[in-house]
This record gives structure tokens, C-alpha cells and sequence, in this order.
């Protein structure tokens, strides 16, 4: 598969189409899988961004479509939305570049100043913390986080996806996200001092 721009493949009767439908249907005509990419390639390269640079990012997300086109045939039918399943060969992807990712937490910690193309990164952060300096702060406490902990609070927090979808992307128990998500928002708040910049509402997680 060559990943083109977004709209490429795309008729306006494939945009009310599930997913998992327009998955189904690029089993035999390959074309329509750029679908998915028009729908979520813009998501998914910012939340590469976010986790390891912007320099990454592009081929990151290019190597995410790529490797969901190759698996398109395994694809769980019942699911009707795609994200998870995206996000999670994403977060799959990113596991390979933790070294890279950890210097990145470690550098964004350093900068006297937050840089330009992070301002995605920590908006929500810095609304519910209420301090200006979390955004160093959130980067190094983000760093000091075991990958599989990072991997779950990430996810919520920057891909939006709730319990169910981020069990979904991972492929563990709710239950298991929900304790990973528990122990890494307790070490966050500890390195923040007290301050919980991934305080998620539980309505969104459907706890």
C-alpha cells in the first residue's frame, strides 16, 4: 500500500461507512482503505509527535497505516471503530524508539522555555494544574514512568481513548488498564508535587 494524502480513494458515501465496514470492503478493493487514513492520519501523527518529536512523527504514522493495511484481513469485524486498533500499532511502533522517546521527555525537562510545536502537548495540563511550569515538569515526569504506565496514561490522555479502547489498543484486560492508570497518575502527581495534569473525568473513561 502507498500512503497518499488524505482524501485520496475517498467518495462522500464511504465517509458514512463504520470502520470496520470500510475495512471489510478494502479486502477486496484495496483502494478504500485510504479511507481510514483520511479519517485518522491527522490524530495519529499527533500523538506520534507528541511521544517522540515531529522529526519522527511522519514516518511513524506512515509505518502505522502500512502495518494496519498488512493486518486489514485480521481485523476484528465486530469493532466498529478503529482507532483503538490504530493507536495501538501506533503505541506498538513507538515501543520500538522507548530510548528515543525517554530523551525526549529528558530534553523537553531541560528547555527554559516550551517550544513552539508543543503547544498540543500540555494544554490541558496546564489549564487544570494552574501553573505555567508544568509543561518541564509534565516531560520529566512523563520520563520517569515505566513504558507500560506511559503507554496507558498516554493513550487516555493524548489519543482521547477510554478504558475500554485503550484494553482494546493494548490488548489487556480493562482491568489491567485501570490499575496502570491508577499507579501512573499517583507517580505523576508525586513528581508534580501534588498536581494531576492527566486527571481524566471518569464519565469519558466510562469507568
Amino acid at each position: 500500500m502507498t500512503v497518499g494524502p488524505p482524501g485520496v480513494g475517498t467518495r462522500d458515501e464511504d465517509r458514512e461507512e463504520s470502520d470496520a465496514r470500510v475495512i471489510a470492503r478494502s479486502r477486496d478493493e484495496p483502494e478504500l482503505f485510504a479511507v481510514l487514513y483520511d479519517r485518522y492520519a491527522d490524530a495519529v501523527h499527533r500523538y506520534a509527535a507528541r511521544r517522540l518529536g515531529p522529526e519522527a512523527a511522519e514516518d511513524l504514522m506512515a509505518e502505522t497505516f502500512i502495518t494496519a493495511f498488512q493486518r486489514r484481513h485480521t481485523y476484528d469485524l465486530e469493532r466498529a471503530d478503529a482507532r483503538p486498533w490504530l493507536f495501538g500499532i501506533a503505541t506498538n511502533l513507538v515501543g520500538r524508539h522507548r530510548r528515543a522517546e525517554a530523551r525526549r521527555f529528558k530534553a523537553l525537562a531541560r528547555l527554559p522555555e516550551p517550544v513552539e510545536h508543543e503547544e498540543p502537548v500540555a494544554d490541558r495540563a496546564v489549564a487544570r494544574a494552574g501553573a505555567t511550569g508544568v509543561r518541564r515538569e509534565l516531560a520529566a515526569a512523563l520520563g520517569g514512568l515505566s513504558a507500560r504506565h506511559r503507554d496507558v496514561v498516554l493513550l487516555v490522555a493524548w489519543a482521547g481513548l477510554d478504558y475500554e479502547e485503550a484494553a482494546q489498543a493494548l490488548d489487556v484486560p480493562v482491568g489491567t488498564i485501570r490499575s496502570r492508570l491508577n499507579r501512573a497518575r499517583s507517580k505523576l502527581r508525586e513528581a508534580l508535587g501534588g498536581s494531576d495534569p492527566t486527571a481524566f473525568r471518569e464519565a469519558d473513561a466510562h469507568a
